[in-house]
């Protein structure tokens, strides 16, 4: 079994409401979409696919590539099916092993059981057959296994990714209420920015979401700022190949000429951390940071984007003082952006209220488990001037 030459099912899972996102970039890097759910899609390939997938996606959370489909009725089963499995030609015996697991059905009533039954079967199976068996624990840096059961249908996957691709790693300090990477890359493309026009974001906090419209318009993949992988510690993996596949990421990286992106913020102390952020992620040159109160950014020339991420109440401010902002958002949206499209990421549409334009668009999205829409705003005065035509690139 060369699970890195073998086409199988790929299980790519993103956080909720980022899977139309994500299938947009799985296509784009051409593969098929066999399947879209709430949380990520299927399409078809090998571990070798898998690389490729870790190293470009920016909505996805893992990348894992199927093994065996099998139905289980108990926990038993379970060891009984994966204990004839050959793990001996896909986990190092001398490695280090960890078992995750989704489970929905009514004999368990505590996954880490479901997880240990797992882990027993593929030590007793590579003790066997080998001689020896790997270590075992939480973390998720070298072999990772992952099963899915519910009800009797159950699935055992290579997580090809390991630690979460959610979180892109240039980020070296978070900040406050940071919005997470993946997130912040689908909001972006919500826009249907053209990823040449001027994009301004005021309240900038830690930089994320201009970080993530500099990455995407120079056509920098998160694979550039991670090093470690699930597929790395699986049996066959080729390290040449893997470099191979990271020079390219370089090699695609362009210049845009005339991109204006800035990043505004009140806190002097935020825009400290957005610039070590985008220095992290290679992007600082490309990215004009200002520090000052939202209504005095300066707004390019239009068409733009401008793109608002308040507080929203749910962790920090009071709401009586965000009224007053949110009303300030709206009146600076009409005042200085006429020919613009504004977008107001927030979970709080009670506050959404408060800015006095109707959205032409309320894009739904999870920020953690609170609901959050992302509402746009046409600002445009006279005839409209298209910027915010969809793009396939990526």
């Amino acid at each position: 079994m060369n699970v890195f030459q073998s086409p199988s099912r790929i299980i790519i899972t993103c956080n909720k409401r980022l899977a139309p996102y994500l299938k947009q970039e799985v296509e784009t890097l051409g593969f098929t979409v066999d399947r879209l759910f709430s949380t990520g899609v299927e399409t078809t390939g090998s571990l070798t696919d898998c690389i490729k997938l870790n190293l470009h996606l920016r909505c996805a959370s893992q990348v894992l590539y199927s093994l065996k489909q099998f139905r289980s009725n108990r926990p038993e089963d379970v060891y009984q099916t994966l204990v004839k499995f050959p793990w001996e030609k896909i986990v190092p015996a001398d490695g280090y092993l960890t078992v995750t697991s989704t489970v929905d059905h009514f004999t368990v009533n505590n996954n880490l059981f479901v997880n240990v039954k797992v882990k027993d079967a593929i030590a007793d199976r590579l003790r066997r057959e080998t001689g020896q068996r790997p270590d075992s624990g939480p973390n998720l840096d070298r072999t990772v296994i992952h099963l899915f059961w519910k009800e009797e249908d159950a699935e055992v996957f290579i997580d090809t990714s390991g630690p979460t691709l959610a979180k892109h790693g240039y980020r070296k300090i978070p900040g406050k209420a940071p919005m997470l990477e993946a997130l912040a890359a689908a909001t972006v493309m919500a826009t249907h920015w053209d990823r040449h026009a001027p994009f301004v974001n005021p309240m900038c906090g830690s930089g994320t979401v201009a970080i993530e419209a500099a990455l995407l318009a120079t056509g920098r993949s998160p694979g550039l700022f991670r090093s470690d992988y699930g597929f790395m510690h699986v049996l066959g993996f080729e390290q040449d190949f893997y470099e191979s596949e990271r020079k390219k990421l370089n090699e695609q990286i362009k210049e845009v000429p005339g991109l204006s992106i800035s990043a505004t913020d009140i806190s002097e102390d935020a825009i400290y951390i957005s610039k070590i952020n985008a220095a992290a992620a290679g992007v600082e040159s490309l990215i004009q940071f200002s520090v000052c109160d939202f209504e005095a950014t300066e707004i390019p020339p239009a068409p733009g984007i401008i793109y608002f991420n308040p507080e929203y109440g749910e962790r920090m401010g009071e709401l009586s003082e965000l009224e007053s902002t949110y009303a300030r958002l709206g009146d600076m949206m009409k005042k200085k952006c006429q020919g613009y499209t504004g977008y107001i990421f927030t979970g709080n549409l009670d506050l959404a209220k408060k800015i006095g334009l109707k959205a032409s668009r309320r894009i739904e999205f999870y920020n953690a488990k609170l609901d959050c829409r992302l509402l746009e705003y046409e600002l445009y005065s006279g005839s409209r001037r298209a910027i915010t035509t969809k793009t396939t690139e990526q």
